[in-house]
């Protein structure tokens, strides 16, 4: 656990929070929960219901479909899935969107 120093300033929770997380090297851990959440709202029921796995390896994200349908479907906006992926997680982790 991290320890902190007293510091005559008073640091806001949200602050302390990125503190801890960076310090006990959290972000893959999080990133993969909130992409997981952000995939079933963005991407609606009807791609959930298809989708078996989300995975982020490094920088590509990796999705496990079920119907080969869809997944070429989906293969056309891989761009835009990591776009709006990454929009909404405010920062650009995903450079890369792989279906299998």
């Amino acid at each position: 656990m991290a320890k902190f120093q007293r510091h005559n300033e008073a640091n806001s929770i949200a602050d302390l929070l990125k503190i801890v997380i960076k310090e006990n090297q959290l972000e893959k851990g999080l990133n993969q929960v909130k992409l997981h959440d952000l995939w079933h709202e963005i991407m609606g029921q009807g791609v959930v219901s298809y989708t078996e796995k989300i995975q982020l390896q490094g920088e590509t994200l990796v999705v496990h479909l079920t119907s080969s349908v869809l997944r070429e479907e989906l293969s056309y906006g891989k761009e835009k899935i990591a776009q709006m992926l990454n929009d909404a997680l405010g920062e650009n982790i995903i450079k890369k969107v792989r279906l299998v």
